[in-house]
């Protein structure tokens, strides 16, 4: 029975079994029976996690990544080798990956262990800093290191997107970083309002010197016209005396007549004119000390705004000097307890070279001990085959005969002297004590002992006994010294016992 499969757009049939030599790959496809069609998705799949990796100096950091991977279903090119290659990178994704569609952490684990194993391995040919400012380069080397790794899977990377390298916790090498550029900018800034502050201040004095400048030359300026003033004043008077004069020379009739009116005149005329006189030299002086009041208030002002200027800059600069000792003395405990840390990792790798040292040096004398045991066993095994050899010629000589190959084997090894010196060390100078007696002594005892026998006395055998008593303690007594108890009896005087 036959059925007719057809795969959505996004998916592939993938058909074994009967008739097929491996794997068959289609989009619509009839299924015989002893075929079977599995449908497997060619959707990509973002994967979103977070690369741990370590720098050249041991820092360790975070990469956040999020990859959009999925199988090739495109044809690099239009040659017919770039078509085998897409059905050979499906193929291997129709085996590898598609299968493990079911269970989505199989392949997350994957792809992360590939990209986490290429960046470590970037990460720790470059420092911290040749990462942070090469970025884009570290990022595109990850990438063409991964896609080589997931070539052999038939996966290809659509997107990548790696984020900004994050610090690990307690390892805060990026944050001390910030923190250090911020600072900088934070004191050039201080500079910058310093300058600032200076260049207002030099301005304000030379502002004030223009205007104290122009004040003097108004002062100036207001005398000259004054006595300008004054001399037009003198000059009008002359002109008019000398009117009246020709007048009085024209008009000597009137004279008489005009005098009390003439010196009237005269006289209010020099009134006013004195007056005015009075008044414009009172007018300058007054004039000049408000003008000098006006100086004196400005130069106070300017010597009150000088002294906050003073004490406000005499502050500000204690501020930052403080601040400066501040961020100098942070600075140099950090570099301090980056070089103890550092220090500490150079001691730790000296103690790990002489650890391998030391492990290599008595590998070296434990080869050695080996060898010469080797060599020493090889030495006994030569030793054994030659003596092997010398016993069988030895008993083929001797026709097979073990004792005559054993005797001459000690007669040649001088066992016999040696077995001689042994035995005389052992006697010599031992001193021994020979104790012998009889209870009857020569043929009468051996007649008794018959009588005895024949008889069957038992009395007569315990008596026997009885008479070997004495010797025997006596005998006891002088090769150990010890004394029979006083029931058994007293040993016998001497010579009783013989």
């Amino acid at each position: 029975m036959a059925t007719f499969r057809v795969a959505d757009a996004s998916e592939y049939l993938a058909i074994t079994g009967w008739g097929i030599h491996d794997v068959k790959l289609a989009k619509k496809a009839w299924v015989f029976a002893g075929q079977q069609c599995k449908r497997f998705s060619i959707s990509p799949v973002n994967y979103e996690f977070e690369v741990h990796a370590m720098s050249a100096e041991k820092l360790p950091f975070i990469l956040p990544a999020v990859f959009t991977i999925g199988p090739r279903i495109t044809a690099t090119g239009a040659e017919e080798s770039d078509r085998k290659d897409l059905e050979t990178q499906l193929l291997l994704y129709a085996k590898l990956i598609a299968p493990l569609h079911s269970s989505r952490s199989h392949v997350h684990e994957l792809v992360k262990g590939i990209i986490e194993g290429e960046t470590r391995v970037l990460a720790a040919e470059l420092t911290m800093e040749e990462i942070f400012k090469g970025t884009k380069s570290f990022k595109e080397k990850v990438f063409t290191q991964v896609q080589l790794e997931l070539n052999q899977f038939g996966l290809i990377i659509y997107n990548a997107n790696v984020k900004q390298l994050v610090d690990v916790p307690g390892h805060e090498y990026f944050s001390y970083l910030g923190q250090k550029t911020q600072q900088d900018a934070a004191n050039q800034a201080k500079v910058d309002v310093a300058e600032a502050r200076m260049k207002g201040e030099v301005g304000a004095k030379e502002r004030e010197g223009l205007t104290r400048q122009n004040a003097a030359k108004v002062d100036a300026e207001t005398k000259v016209l004054s006595v300008r003033q004054v001399g037009q004043g003198l000059k009008e008077e002359a002109k008019v005396k000398a009117e009246v004069q020709v007048f009085e020379n024209a008009r000597e009739a009137d004279i008489a007549a005009a005098k009390a009116e003439l010196a009237m005149k005269k006289a209010g005329w020099d009134k006013q004119a004195k007056v005015a006189e009075v008044e414009a030299s009172k007018a300058v002086a007054i004039r000049d000390a408000e003008l000098q009041m006006e100086v004196e208030r400005k130069n106070a002002l300017r010597l009150t705004e000088k002294l906050k200027a003073e004490q406000l800059s005499k502050a500000t600069v204690q501020y930052e000097t403080q601040v400066q000792d501040s961020n100098a003395q942070l600075y140099s405990r950090q570099k301090a307890a980056e070089a103890a840390l550092f220090e500490q990792m150079r001691t730790a790798e000296a103690r790990k070279a002489q650890a391998d040292a030391h492990f290599f040096e008595q590998k070296m004398s434990e080869d050695a001990k080996l060898y010469a045991k080797q060599k020493e066993a090889e030495s006994v095994a030569l030793l054994g085959r030659a003596k092997t050899e010398y016993v069988a010629s030895m008993l083929q000589a001797l026709g097979g005969n073990y004792y005559a190959f054993r005797d001459y084997l000690m007669i040649d090894g001088g066992m016999y002297p040696e077995m001689a010196r042994i035995n005389a060390g052992a006697v010599n100078g031992m001193q021994p004590k020979i104790s012998i007696w009889t209870n009857g002594g020569g043929a009468d005892g051996a007649a008794n002992a018959g009588a005895e026998a024949a008889a069957g006395s038992a009395l007569q055998q315990v008596a026997g006994v009885y008479k070997m008593l004495p010797p025997l303690l006596s005998t006891v007594h002088e090769q150990t010294g010890m004394l029979p108890p006083a029931w058994m009896g007293a040993l016998p005087k001497d010579g009783a016992a013989k």
